[in-house]
């Protein structure tokens, strides 16, 4: 009798503690996807509509696709979209090249200084990134790359901490299966592509994606290189339609453009989350 209250108890106890925990968990979420809604709900309002809400509405009655039409009309959107497109692309492909390469050098292959090497290229995170950029920016600068597709892409592909990511993974494969392969007469380059990175895809992809949201959203170094309109990323573009009057007269228009910029990292992340998650945790962990 006495185990059935205990165990009476114990359920009451937990159940309560569920109840608390998804109770949090559900204010935090709604603070945290606030800001979105408000976004997506101010985005589809009219203009006059809008205007005239002395107290804001968290709801509209008449809603409406003209402020994304405005969005792309009045400034060109479009083009942003097509600049980031090419920005993301090849700095994210030329970054892989540079990621795996570098990642199976410190893992696999062994010359005089590596462990040395390596240390010091990790110490390379511990300067601050606002140093970087002002270096970045006087090579660049001297180089005559401002306002190209060169001055923007450089300086974004490498990242020591997708290296020291990959590298951990790399390591945790066998180094019997690299001594074998070598027996067979494989070279570094085959073995790095038909064995490591397929086992590695999980990370491989994660940085993929992580880089790919990284470009989407850079601001600061495109902002320093770029003040030709052809250039532009989407970044560039909402501040130049906060800028430029029309954001400031019409926030609805605005909160569409961002609405538009914001839906492709949206949908990639909830695509690719899972593999995401799994790609982040298995480079902390020793198989």
């Amino acid at each position: 009798m006495d185990y059935e209250k205990i165990e009476k108890a114990a359920k009451a106890k937990k159940r309560i503690s569920d109840i608390v925990i998804y109770t949090l968990l559900t204010v935090w979420g709604i603070i945290v996807l606030f800001p979105f809604y408000w976004m997506i709900l101010t985005s589809v309002k009219e203009y006059g509509a809008y205007n005239s809400e002395w107290i804001p509405k968290l709801y509209t009655l008449a809603p409406t696709l003209e402020n994304y039409k405005s969005a792309f009309t009045e400034v060109p959107l479009g083009g942003y979209f097509l600049n980031t497109i090419i920005f993301t692309l090849a700095t994210t492909a030329i970054m892989l090249v540079v990621t795996v390469l570098s990642a199976f050098a410190f893992s696999r292959l062994d010359f005089k200084g590596k462990d040395i090497v390596f240390t010091l290229f990790l110490s390379l995170m511990m300067i601050p990134n606002e140093l970087v950029i002002i270096t970045n920016y006087v090579t660049v600068t001297n180089l005559d790359l401002r306002n190209t597709f060169t001055g923007l892409i450089l300086p974004s592909v490498t990242s020591v901490f997708y290296i020291y990511l990959l590298k951990e993974n790399f390591s945790q494969i066998p180094d019997e299966l690299y001594y074998a392969a070598k027996v067979d007469g494989t070279s570094d380059f085959r073995y790095l592509t038909r064995v490591m990175v397929p086992i590695c895809r999980p990370t491989v992809v994660t940085i993929t994606i992580l880089k790919v949201i990284e470009c989407w959203n850079s601001y600061v170094w495109p902002r320093l290189v770029t003040d030709d309109q052809a250039y532009f990323l989407v970044s560039n573009g909402i501040q130049e339609i906060r800028e430029n009057g029309f954001g400031r007269d019409n926030i609805p228009a605005m909160m569409a453009a961002v609405v538009v910029i914001s839906v492709p990292l949206i949908i990639l992340f909830l695509i690719f989350r899972r593999k995401i998650m799994a790609g982040v945790s298995r480079g902390g962990l020793k198989q």
